[in-house]
């Protein structure tokens, strides 16, 4: 069922718990349990920018219905992790965060997954700012024992990018005044009328995705607020683009990738993706555009099921070859 309700953001097909990680910050987690005689792999996930793991309510049992395991949290700075009041380290608050500190965070889930589902292939995927992170994880920390990885709409580059001055402004603000939050605002608006053209539409359309109720619902999601700090936005900014102009040259070439993007994406460019896909030096990388998505395929209605069944397809066909039972004869 679509997610078009915060009720609906909240199921039993899960397992919470609230866990220490780095920095002594405590990180509201989730884990969605493969069947136990079906269980082959575990996909550590990452969020993207003002969301949370309550978003994938819907996406993810379908990844443990099919024998992997998700371990997903709410990143450093947003959702739970920031906001319950009850739960939340008392130096959490909402936009706080850097890049080191997000690839620190990054570490420590894949430690936990492996050490949770030992002997079991890891793979890390991570939309939109989390994507960014999985695409930096490789090249700033050592991914050597993950079996892949995902890139879902990840930022390299915007799609339409901040003027230069007020970028650059930004950053020196960063370097003073870290963790001062600034608004991040984004487009809530349902679709417009079939009488406005196809290019008007991508201009001015929702930017999230083509399901109006889906969008709706965020517009009220009281653990989304759009804002951030300097130093959290001018890291996923800076580093989205160092991947571009030079970090691409550090990508490890036997680990696998696969890049997932919408070309109706009015946050993420998806020709910045590809032109990043196309300057790597890999043994194994794909991409897969879907077109005229959005932001979020995962909640694009003519895109989610092919998405999550190429995502697990993909996966699958990056399992280590068991050895077959020996034969008693």
């Amino acid at each position: 069922m679509p997610l078009h309700s915060l009720e609906d953001m909240v199921s039993d097909a899960y397992t919470e718990a609230w866990l220490d990680g780095p920095q002594s910050t405590k990180f509201y987690t989730r884990t969605y349990l493969a069947p136990p005689s079906e269980s082959k792999a575990v996909l550590v996930f990452i969020h993207g920018f003002a969301e949370h793991v309550g978003r994938y309510t819907e996406a993810h049992p379908q990844f443990a219905a099919r024998g992997i395991n998700v371990f997903t949290f709410d990143q450093r700075g947003f959702g739970k992790t920031a906001l319950d009041t009850k739960n939340k380290s008392k130096s959490s608050v909402y936009g706080k965060t850097s890049g080191e500190q997000q690839l620190d965070d990054v570490q420590w889930a894949i430690d936990h997954a492996k050490k949770e589902f030992p002997g079991l292939p890891v793979f890390l995927s991570g939309h939109s700012m989390g994507g960014g992170e999985v695409l930096n994880f490789p090249l700033r920390r050592d991914a050597a024992g993950l079996a892949g990885i995902i890139a879902s709409s990840p930022l390299v580059h915007q799609t339409k990018p901040a003027s230069k001055i007020a970028r650059a402004a930004g950053g020196l603000a960063a370097g003073v005044v870290p963790y001062f939050t600034i608004p991040a605002p984004l487009d809530y608006n349902v679709s417009l009328s079939c009488e406005v053209t196809k290019s008007q539409q991508t201009e001015n359309a929702q930017e999230l995705s083509h399901d109006d109720s889906y969008n709706k619902m965020c517009s009220k999601d009281p653990l989304s607020k759009l804002q951030g700090s300097l130093r959290g936005i001018s890291d996923m900014l800076n580093w989205g683009e160092e991947l571009l102009r030079i970090n691409y040259k550090k990508w490890p070439n036997t680990l696998p990738i696969l890049f997932v993007h919408g070309t109706g994406d009015q946050i993420t460019s998806y020709t910045s993706v590809k032109e990043f896909h196309d300057k790597i030096v890999a043994d194994d990388k794909s991409i897969i555009l879907y077109d005229d998505g959005f932001h979020e395929l995962v909640h694009e209605p003519a895109h989610r099921e092919k998405l999550l069944n190429d995502e697990i397809a993909w996966m699958q066909a990056h399992l280590p070859e068991t050895e077959p039972p020996e034969s008693k004869l």
